[in-house]
């Protein structure tokens, strides 16, 4: 059983406990570690853990085996690098960082350190997404020409600058793209690899974002696959992720909910049953630490999605054509 320590008590940090404590049988969280300690403090005994300010304090505990970081996005690479040098195992919320350069000092420290860096992309284990990659890989949609995706939802339109960091211009440029879009980027890159530049349009509708409420983005693949990912602060909760090939199509409506339609054949419905996809990437993350296989994010795609996420950004700002970084 590992016992860990999680970094940033805000909302998702919360979310992150109650999916795994008391109900994984390999991580238990025996330490909380937040700025705002009277905020935290009830969550914290409520689920019987200790609770400090001090993030230095929990790298210094000999008990403490790994840390699972929820905090600020620019603050990500530095404290995963702290981590694996104080010889604990780390997982990391997305994004990981908002640079390339950042991002692969995180990587290169941990395999320095023989560590595996844990990410927070639950997408990827979302039922109907695995099923999309299984449809691409065994050639069941022939070749991909296109694909499309939007995740929108109307959570972060109270966020200001003033009040949480999610709104500030620092940790979250280009409207939701780290909120919301990033999510995209990740399915991207694992089911069709590198991405050659970007095109992002922000525009600034009806909320005070200082960074814009809806974002639009052309993505070229070094395949010759053209995407596209869209994303507004605004609109009620919208999950479309549509995959469009020479024999097929596939699109993933919602976490549960696919459809398809193949050549020749009527459009499919599929409705999977609910499960826990926030459990089942720690899950994976512990198979890997235990060695029962290679883990689903490679050192190459964590970098090359944080290189897409700066070049987005740059688009954004420009309004230009920006290659990704290598």
């Amino acid at each position: 059983m590992l016992n860990a320590a999680i970094v940033g008590l805000g909302w998702w940090g919360k979310e992150i406990v109650r999916s795994v404590q008391g109900k994984s049988k390999r991580l238990r969280f025996v330490r909380g570690v937040s700025k705002e300690m009277d905020e935290a403090r009830g969550f914290a005994a409520e689920q019987e853990f200790a609770l400090s300010a001090d993030y230095e304090d929990a790298l210094r505990d000999p008990k403490i085996d790994a840390v699972v970081l929820a905090t600020p996005h620019s603050l990500h690479a530095d404290q995963i690098i702290a981590a694996v040098t104080a010889g604990k195992q780390v997982f990391c919320e997305k994004p990981l960082s908002l640079t390339r350069k950042d991002a692969a000092r995180a990587v290169e420290a941990c395999a320095k350190a023989g560590k595996i860096l844990g990410v927070g992309h639950n997408r990827r284990f979302w039922r109907p997404m695995v099923e999309i990659k299984r449809l691409i890989d065994d050639g069941s949609l022939g070749t991909i020409m296109q694909v499309e995706g939007n995740y929108s939802t109307d959570w972060l339109k109270d966020v200001r600058p003033e009040t949480s960091w999610r709104g500030s211009p620092n940790e979250a440029p280009a409207g939701g793209m780290t909120g919301m879009g990033i999510h995209i980027v990740d399915a991207y890159v694992n089911m069709f690899g590198t991405v050659k530049s970007v095109h992002a349009l922000v525009s600034k509708r009806l909320l005070p974002n200082p960074t814009g409420d809806t974002v639009g983005v052309l993505v070229n693949f070094d395949s010759g696959l053209i995407g596209y990912l869209g994303t507004t602060m605004v609109t009620p909760y919208l999950w479309r992720y549509h995959v469009m090939g020479s024999h097929g199509w596939a699109e993933a409506r919602s976490e549960f909910h696919l459809v398809t339609r193949k050549r020749g054949m009527e459009t499919q419905h599929t409705e999977f049953a609910p499960t826990d996809s926030v459990a089942a990437e720690f899950e994976s993350w512990l198979d890997a630490l235990d060695g029962k296989g290679p883990y689903l994010f490679t050192g190459e795609q964590i970098v090359h999605t944080a290189a897409v996420l700066e070049a987005i950004f740059k688009s954004a700002e420009t309004g230009q054509i920006v290659p990704v970084g290598r």
